[in-house]
């Protein structure tokens, strides 16, 4: 066998071997009688939820839909998230913005593709690599950090979405607190308040508004509007959320007036919103000494000194 044919085997041996160790992984915790139970469980879930799809058309939407539907089959059947920490990543894929029931299993099923990925990139790139890469035991560590880091990517994908989601929505708190303050004074309920503010923020702040619609939704059909509002706090986990929240609590615990309490807190989020934009104008000049020195000041150099050293080769060249 040539050195090509050798390589390439060893390459399928490493990652039939990581599968293998998945697999083996997997009998192991789901061995027992235990675990037997809750994986049935757990496959008859996934059962009647698929059952309760409704069918694709034969569209672009149905065709993603489908694939959807292949990636939360997937994710459910994967052995190497408890249950745990399936329930933490539901918290993050809440406050993301995913709230479907299958969030949580599309999540699990492309970090697990993307695992795979990059572990098969890896190996196949791993013998390219000068004085270590021609030894199949580093290959296999290499392969085995890349499986992690490729199954880690997709968290810190979905953490920057959700950061720039709360951002948004941290940006456009003082207008919604403005908004409630002249639905409360116009005599409406706290729940009819926040309809009409989320109706306002539908084209303003879309995840504001969305959020504000499920706390609605929810005020109207429990009638528990602590429990409500400290779903809305958790969603959204703000500390500028969490401090309305609370002071709709304890004005409606304590019967003191709600429109007062916004209005005070609605004067300190503007506050400390035309704060924070004075912090950034204020950053704007030190950040903006680096890109004008390499970009600007060298184009400024040429248009000014170039004529001159036309010039001066024009000269020494007649010379």
């Amino acid at each position: 066998m040539s050195q090509d044919s050798i390589e390439t085997l060893i390459n399928l041996l490493m990652l039939l071997a990581l599968v293998v160790g998945i697999v083996l992984w997997w009998a192991t915790k789901h061995g027992g009688t235990r675990g037997r139970i809750a994986e049935r469980t757990r496959q008859a879930a996934v059962v009647q939820r698929n059952e309760r799809a409704l069918p694709e058309e034969e569209d672009d939407d149905g065709r993603m839909a489908r694939f959807t539907q292949r990636l939360a089959r997937l994710g459910d059947r994967l052995p190497l998230f408890d249950a745990k920490y399936r329930a933490k990543l539901r918290t993050q894929m809440i406050r993301s913005g995913y709230r479907s029931q299958s969030a949580v299993s599309v999540l699990l099923a492309i970090k697990f593709v993307v695992g795979l990925i990059c572990a098969a990139f890896a190996v196949m790139l791993g013998s390219h690599i000068p004085v270590v890469g021609g030894y199949p035991a580093v290959r296999g560590i290499m392969m085995l950090l890349v499986f992690v880091v490729g199954m880690i990517l997709p968290e810190y994908v979905i953490a920057f979405f959700a950061s720039r989601r709360r951002k948004a929505m941290a940006s456009c708190l003082p207008d919604a607190l403005d908004l409630l303050v002249i639905c409360t004074n116009a005599g409406n309920s706290l729940g009819v308040s926040i309809r009409r503010v989320a109706d306002e923020l539908k084209t303003i702040c879309p995840p504001l508004s969305s959020e504000f619609s499920l706390t609605a939704d929810e005020l109207k059909l429990s009638g528990d509007s602590t429990r409500a509002l400290q779903a809305l706090a958790d969603r959204i986990d703000l500390p500028s959320i969490r401090a309305l929240i609370s002071t709709l609590t304890q004005s409606m615990r304590y019967g003191t007036p709600i429109t007062q309490a916004l209005r005070t807190l609605s004067h300190t989020e503007r506050l400390a919103h035309i704060v924070s934009l004075e912090e950034k104008a204020a950053k704007l000049a030190p950040k903006m000494a680096v890109p004008m020195m390499l970009f600007i000041l060298p184009a400024v150099m040429l248009i000014a000194a170039g004529p001159a050293a036309i010039q001066l080769i024009s000269v020494f060249a007649k010379k």
